[in-house]
């Protein structure tokens, strides 16, 4: 495939490795420097585009994507008050947009179980519940997409929880995320169901970004040739 990298960062250059190793074209490495490779001549050249930007921009850089009717794998976070209007754009547009808050195949396997161990545990009151994301000092974003998410899957099934706080809380309705942004830490999440008898915890530590680089590399591939709205789910069968 010719993939068009939007955001080179230390994400962007994981992917690229991961994407030249399989034997994929890089046609643009795309940065703050280099704005004008997101206008249609130029974005059209690629198959499939990989976004890895942040909050301020990946909305924009979607946009971009849908005008040169290039499919768009999407791994930004902190934006995603306005995933609505891209799904609505998405599907108008007859466009293809995969978006997910964490593309490691570990991670989603985790999701499930996330939501396999809610279920068990949504009567059972005598267990209080709270979660904890650590990440590298630069993510600019707490707490972590791939939180949030572990966070709705929850609650969906835990009902007493009915909303998530960035902090410390004592109150039974909420749903406390601890973040903590620690160097060189790629990412770790743990969910703990504490009783005065006993805690359970299920934890998933990313050891690097190779996870996550082969995650999006695979769903590129996947997505190449469709149109709709996916996720990883859709890409894992899972």
């Amino acid at each position: 495939m010719k993939i068009a990298l939007i955001g080179y960062g230390k994400m962007g250059k994981a992917i690229e490795a991961i994407a030249v190793a399989k034997g994929h074209e890089i046609v643009h490495r795309i940065d703050l420097n280099s704005q004008h490779l997101l206008e249609k001549e130029e974005l059209s050249k690629a198959d499939v585009a990989i976004e890895f930007t942040g909050p301020e921009t990946a909305y924009n850089n979607i946009l971009k994507c849908f005008a040169a009717n290039v499919p768009v794998v999407c791994g930004s976070t902190g934006w995603l008050e306005q995933l609505p209007a891209v799904k609505s754009l998405c599907l108008e547009q007859h466009r293809a947009f995969l978006y997910a808050s964490n593309f490691s195949v570990g991670v989603n396997i985790f999701f499930e179980v996330n939501k396999r161990l809610a279920e068990l545990m949504a009567n059972q009151s005598q267990y209080e519940v709270k979660m904890e994301e650590i990440h590298h000092t630069q993510k600019r974003d707490a707490p972590s997409g791939t939180a949030i998410t572990l966070a709705e899957q929850l609650m969906e099934k835990v009902r007493r929880k009915q909303e998530w706080v960035n902090e410390e809380t004592s109150k039974p309705e909420q749903l406390s995320i601890i973040s903590k942004r620690i160097d060189p830490a790629p990412g770790t999440h743990s969910i703990t169901y504490t009783s005065a008898i006993d805690d359970i915890t299920i934890t998933h530590t990313a050891h690097s970004r190779e996870g996550f680089a082969s995650g999006a590399v695979i769903a590129a591939e996947w997505l190449k040739g469709k149109t709709g709205i996916f996720s990883m789910k859709d890409v894992l069968s899972l």
